[in-house]
């Protein structure tokens, strides 16, 4: 590939990095969450027996578990994506923003519980060890652009001190002439 083939398509993996990103974060910060929603479900019987019922499949039916919540929403998803298409921005936007973080959700659940089955197959393995390292990747495409975030952060906090600052010292003169 020629430097700039390399150059041009720079652009598009950075994107491709941080969309990345923006699914392990959302997944991450889902996890607690999830345990959480889980947790004041009642059922504690019922989610037991779906962990002892998960534990005695077999990896391939247990990945078919796993499988399953995704395929049934991606007909929502698909959904907001024609709605999107056809002018109905904000309604397509929901519909799909709901289906993704429905399905995140019930996936963290789904693989913690599933995890131990699903690392019996050998190419799952593989598979995960991949997106571990395509998310190294997309930490080390993206490091420069969060760097330079974090210190536009910075700067900008110090200049929202500095003109806080400003207006405390206005509302001291202010009051000190009315009074």
């Amino acid at each position: 590939m020629s430097p700039t083939t390399r150059r041009m398509l720079r652009p598009l993996w950075f994107f491709l990095a941080l969309l990345f990103l923006v699914e392990a974060w959302i997944w991450e910060r889902l996890k607690p969450a999830v345990a959480w929603l889980v947790g004041l479900i009642p059922f504690e019987r019922f989610k037991a027996a779906l962990a002892t019922g998960i534990a005695r499949l077999p990896p391939y039916a247990t990945l078919l578990v796993f499988a399953i919540p995704g395929l049934m929403l991606l007909p929502f998803k698909l959904a907001g994506l024609w709605l999107i298409g056809g002018g109905h921005v904000i309604a397509g936007g929901l519909v799909f923003l709901m289906a993704k973080t429905v399905g995140l959700a019930v996936t963290a659940f789904l693989f913690e519980t599933c995890r131990p089955k699903l690392m019996e197959l050998g190419w799952f393995v593989r598979f995960y060890a991949l997106m571990l390292r395509l998310k190294d990747w997309a930490h080390r495409q993206t490091e420069p652009a969060r760097r330079a975030l974090h210190l536009f952060k910075i700067r900008l906090g110090n200049q929202k001190s500095r003109v806080l600052a400003f207006i405390a010292r206005l509302r001291r003169r202010s009051f000190s002439k009315i009074g």
